[in-house]
């Protein structure tokens, strides 16, 4: 006897409550079902079914083997359903949420090459700092930059950044240069609003962490108005290496406590908790990873 028919039958009796409405799920014969059944119980050597003229009820031994078989029958359905997937091709229209200044400096440049290579899909870019929602608001995709991802969604981390402290060489001149964090309370401050920790900026330094609480001059909720600040004198920003480190480069921003380092942060690529991902967004996906592999702000010391 086929096991894996036998599970399949058993489990649809259970859910169907009776065997005639398995049959009819089926499609099979009622008394082919009730073979089905009774030649799995012989060949277990236990009752699984509870049979009244009335209704089906459990077993406690039937209760453990049903929940067994819903596993195995789901993961069988999943494993189809994904190699299906995988075959097929991208297409759709694709809804993309993605941060503002991180989204025109480094993945505007990748949707051309995505679409020649998929020129079935049409996307769909917003670019906005906040966090949105991907369900309610209908997207199939977004690009977060975050200590940890969203635990109600499903991410794949792409790349990482670190927050770099910094300010430019006319700043510098006139103000000198912090000696350690706690000297950051006398100085101009620059801060991105959107920050997680705020105005109290941690450090990670030779002798352990290390907090300090700044009084920001200026807040921006846009990372490219706190370094355009900064370039023009105007104090001391907290940034991530994928917005500073050309600048950094370049001389035009100077890294200031390197002994001191602030907080990592992951970028992720985050969708919707469903069972099964489009191929438009598993393949988008790999076309932004494979971009980021070898990015240049990825070891900026």
């Amino acid at each position: 006897m086929d096991k894996f028919q036998e599970m399949r039958v058993f489990s649809a009796v259970v859910d169907a409550g009776s065997f005639v409405a398995a049959a009819a799920s089926l499609p099979a014969s009622k008394a082919a079902v009730s073979r089905y059944v009774s030649e799995l119980e012989q060949r277990l050597g236990v009752r699984l079914l509870h049979r009244t003229t009335r209704k089906l009820s459990l077993t406690e031994e039937g209760e453990v083997f049903y929940s067994r078989c819903r596993e195995i029958l789901l993961s069988i359905e999943a494993s189809e359903a994904e190699i299906s997937t995988r075959a097929g091709s991208a297409s759709g229209l694709l809804k993309i949420s993605v941060p503002l200044s991180f989204g025109v400096k480094h993945l505007a440049q990748l949707w051309a090459s995505f679409m020649t290579a998929h020129p079935q899909v049409f996307l769909d870019v917003n670019l906005s700092d906040r966090a949105v929602d991907l369900v309610d608001e209908g997207f199939d995709l977004a690009i977060r930059i975050a200590r940890l991802p969203d635990s109600s969604l499903i991410s794949r981390k792409i790349a990482s950044t670190r927050l770099v402290l910094c300010a430019s060489p006319r700043y510098l001149r006139r103000r000198g240069k912090p000696r350690d964090p706690a000297a950051l309370r006398e100085h101009d401050v620059i801060a991105y609003t959107l920050l997680a920790m705020g105005d109290q900026w941690s450090f990670e330094g030779p002798d352990g962490s290390v907090s300090v609480k700044v009084a920001p001059k200026l807040r921006s909720n846009n990372g490219d108005t706190c370094i355009t600040a900064a370039l023009s004198g105007g104090g001391i920003i907290l940034q991530p290496t994928f917005l500073v480190s050309e600048h950094i480069a370049a001389g035009t921003l100077v890294e200031l406590l390197p002994r001191f380092r602030s907080i990592e942060l992951g970028i992720f690529a985050l969708y919707p908790s469903r069972k099964f991902v489009a191929p438009k967004v598993r393949l988008l996906i790999d076309h932004v990873s494979k971009a980021f592999a070898n990015a240049e702000w990825l070891t900026a010391d």
